[in-house]
């Protein structure tokens, strides 16, 4: 041992520091920007289970593209946007990512949409170089990082964590309802884990056992076993790790058995397109939530315009999903736009790291991202259905 290395290391030992190396620099690819453009990539479900998901959240990229655009770009340089269908396929998402990274030369990838999707494909970017923003997944892989493995530096996530909005929407339920037999009906996948160690971490801090914890996969569309099991163990609230039809499926299968349930559903579950095609089957339902549904007949000011674009472009009604899909691409461009006129990516990586602020037009809780987080905030809503709408019932809540 050197006399330097020896000092350090008492040093160390007195201080209570351990004497790590220097951190590997993260490399953060400079490709996709010209004079005139910066080309970011996405793939979403398009054609697959989801797709009432998908179809909406590259509607809403698309609106964003389209204006900011029209203002000129992002320091004079326009935004192109190319889009890929994963059918929430993670070998069809493999396939996209290889594409838009090796072919279409994307500089960022933004707003992907699915947890198993997200994380069969996400290295494919690290590896080169490649940002993953904002993907359309909540679970904690999206960011969470080890300092230890600079890629991973790459990731950033503004979406409510599946753990953390379970958990405070929980709660609240355990503090309005005072359930003895809390139950979880949860996907067998990387979302649905996320959303049972929400329930299980919840519990356990309130002393409370669950009666029944109970899965299904990806694609199923008959939930009367796990329905049936979790009335005959007397559950008195059921939360849902589901997405749509699994949402309607399950709620439907009380509903036949006469079982009036109490059911709070994780974030996915609070769309629209629940209520639409769930209908009276659904309506009671309680939801994790991130804001306030803009409805075109109540939205105002900035948000009324962007409903009235929004339908006027794509002939339909928007939504939540069309939210989230809009604010992910509005948030890359801002803290690109941050970066300044000679963008690069080290330059958009300390812009995204510079704990400087986006707020959107929904009155979101702040964007804001640091070096050591990466995730833009915790703040929950609980939402419930009630006449066929969306109703905020407690907002502000954080864990």
């Amino acid at each position: 041992m050197t006399k330097k290395l020896f000092v350090a290391t008492a040093v160390a030992a007195v201080t209570g520091l351990a004497v790590v190396p220097a951190m590997a620099q993260t490399k953060v690819t400079n490709q996709g920007i010209t004079d005139k453009e910066i080309v970011i990539g996405t793939h979403q479900d398009l054609s697959g289970p989801i797709k009432t998901w998908g179809v909406p959240v590259l509607n809403g990229m698309k609106l964003a593209v389209e204006e900011i655009n029209k203002a000129g770009g992002i320091n004079g340089r326009k935004l192109r946007l190319v889009a890929e269908d994963s059918g929430y396929d993670p070998k069809k998402a493999v396939l996209a990512s290889q594409k838009l990274v090796e072919r279409d030369k994307i500089f960022a990838m933004v707003g992907p949409m699915g947890s198993p999707t997200v994380i069969a494909s996400q290295d494919i970017l690290f590896d080169a170089g490649v940002l993953q923003l904002f993907p359309l997944t909540a679970a904690e892989f999206t960011y969470k990082f080890d300092p230890a493995k600079p890629q991973q530096r790459l990731k950033f996530s503004n979406l409510l964590p599946y753990v953390e909005s379970t958990r405070a929407a929980l709660k609240y339920m355990i503090a309005l309802k005072h359930p003895q037999k809390p139950c979880l009906m949860y996907q067998d996948d990387e979302y649905g884990k996320n959303v049972l160690d929400g329930f299980t971490q919840q519990l356990e801090a309130e002393k409370i056992k669950p009666a029944a914890i109970t899965t299904y996969k990806r694609g199923a569309s008959d939930f009367s076993a796990q329905i049936a099991k979790m009335k005959a163990d007397g559950c008195d609230l059921v939360v849902l790790g589901t997405i749509l039809r699994e949402t309607i499926g399950a709620m439907s299968e009380a509903k036949k058995l006469g079982w009036n349930v109490t059911f709070l559903g994780a974030t996915p579950t609070n769309i629209p397109d629940t209520i639409s095609l769930g209908k009276d089957v659904v309506e009671g339902l309680y939801a994790a939530g991130a804001f306030e549904t803009p409805y075109a007949d109540t939205a105002k000011g900035r948000v009324k315009e962007w409903v009235e674009a929004y339908k006027k472009e794509f002939g339909t009604d928007a939504n939540t999903q069309s939210v989230i899909g809009y604010n992910a691409v509005m948030t890359f461009a801002y803290f690109a736009k941050l970066a300044g006129k000679d963008l690069t990516g080290q330059k958009m990586l300390d812009a995204l790291e510079s704990g400087k602020e986006y707020l959107d037009i929904f009155s979101s809780p702040p964007s804001k991202f640091s070096k050591t987080n990466h995730l833009a905030n915790t703040i929950t809503q609980v939402q419930q259905v009630k006449n066929g709408r969306w109703v905020v019932i407690k907002e502000g809540l954080s864990f």
